[in-house]
């Protein structure tokens, strides 16, 4: 099944690729690697979570932010490779999680990206992952995920 026809199929809709806050690119390819600027939770060019886990947010909550930016990749993916059926890997994905005191459910937080990777792309979403508990992210935003795809000719 494709990739596309399984998002869909999974209730999820691909956003618009997410527009750069800053003096960046949101994806540099190099060799057949690509790798994304990190990206949050967009929703319509709003922030749909703010604040902090743990605090403001649930862990739940914080799995939901980890899909929406995995979605806003998937966009930034598609717009930069043209078919989301040409990653052949994902290598990397990095998670930052705003973290309230004392917080130190950050991986299951980023399972929420990592789980829709893996239910979309199956063995080809499996990956290598690191997950940091940080005190403050850009715009007040709970979670920001960067990633590394291998992507076929």
């Amino acid at each position: 099944m494709l990739v596309e026809e399984k998002l869909r199929e999974l209730g999820y809709i691909l956003p618009e690729p997410p527009t750069p806050k800053g003096m960046y690119v949101t994806a540099v390819e190099v060799d057949g690697m690509l790798h994304t600027s990190g990206s949050s939770c967009f929703v319509g060019g709003e922030l749909k979570y703010v604040g902090k886990l743990g605090g403001d947010l649930t862990v739940e909550e914080g799995q939901e932010a980890a899909r929406c930016t995995m979605l806003n990749l998937l966009s930034v993916i598609k717009q930069h490779i043209g078919d989301l059926d040409r990653i052949e890997r994902v290598v990397k994905v990095v998670g930052f999680i705003a973290s309230a005191p004392g917080f130190s459910s950050q991986p299951q937080v980023l399972n929420g990206a990592s789980e829709l990777l893996g239910e979309v792309l199956g063995e080809r979403g499996r990956h290598a992952r690191s997950v940091v508990g940080v005190s403050e992210l850009p715009m007040n935003t709970c979670i920001e995920i960067e990633m590394m795809v291998k992507v076929r000719d």
